[in-house]
């Protein structure tokens, strides 16, 4: 695999399209899953199919009509949501059938079939080009950007919301951001995983962390080393084995998670039926 590395082009995009979408995962993956907006992600990755259709139809770029797409769900689902006068999970679920509509809608009005469509509903690593390697590390570099210069800012609005107010934290410009990183998020994971699957990609490594983890800054650690993990075993596999790249990181993700999960659940009830065996000996002494 190393050998090949240094020699395929498509090979050495794929390595660094897995870091990239490795750091934006681990970065807002872990804010996403802490203020519970997963369902609000995945309105906004289904949303990008339309401008993924939208691209094949009109002849330009199809991650760039994801992107505006993403971008534009991100901002009205938001401004719905802080309007109100309607429930968030249908909001979320009209955005969602809209966008996958919409790509289906554009894609029966052009000629032909687009051959390589598959890669942005399912993910394909090894497909990644150097326009999209290029605009998934502009992506990144200003998602890394915008958390690291006002980390303080995103802890306190994530741990106490009316707290981050008081102290003069502007939570609605936040509020819009976080939904703006997460579009930028899901173009970056769409070459990887897809759109169908950048949920679990999403979540599943900085639930992980979360179970290695209570403290904010190590969790985004944490998450963005797993994700390199999962990533660039899956990337291996896919190579060797010739299946699916985005199928198998994302079964290692979740895989890893529930592994964690199992683990825990085993070592609370040991220390339960420890517990109750200390209490037990302690209760016969008296």
């Amino acid at each position: 695999m190393l050998e090949a590395l240094s020699k395929y082009q498509f090979l050495q995009n794929a390595f660094f399209a897995g870091i990239l979408a490795s750091i934006v995962c681990g970065l807002i993956g872990v804010i996403i899953v802490e203020r519970k907006l997963v369902m609000m992600s995945g309105g906004i990755a289904h949303t990008a199919y339309g401008g993924v259709g939208l691209g094949y139809l009109l002849g330009f770029e199809p991650i760039i009509g994801a992107f505006v797409f993403s971008v534009c769900a991100a901002l009205g689902i938001g401004y719905i949501n802080k309007k109100g006068g309607a429930e968030s999970d249908v909001v979320i679920g009209l955005f969602w059938s809209v966008g996958m509509a919409l790509g289906i809608f554009f894609i029966a009005l052009m000629p032909g079939y687009p051959p390589d469509l598959s890669s942005y509903l399912f993910g394909s690593i090894l497909s990644v080009t150097r326009f999209d390697l290029y605009l998934m590390i502009g992506l990144t570099l200003i998602v890394v950007f915008v958390v690291v210069v006002f980390f303080n800012h995103w802890k306190a609005y994530l741990f106490d919301e009316e707290f981050a107010t008081i102290l003069g934290v502007n939570t609605r410009i936040l509020e819009y951001g976080l939904l703006i990183l997460v579009a930028m998020t899901v173009v970056v994971l769409i070459r990887v995983v897809g759109i169908i699957l950048v949920i679990a990609l999403l979540t599943a490594p900085a639930a992980s962390a979360g179970m290695l983890s209570s403290n904010f800054r190590n969790r985004m650690f944490y998450a963005i080393i797993l994700g390199i993990i999962f990533c660039l075993s899956g990337m291996w596999i896919s190579y060797e084995m010739n299946i699916a790249s985005g199928a198998t990181i994302v079964i290692l993700s979740v895989g890893c998670y529930f592994c964690l999960y199992l683990g825990q659940a085993i070592r609370r009830k040991i220390n339960r039926n420890a517990q109750k065996s200390r209490s037990k000996r302690n209760e016969e002494i008296k």
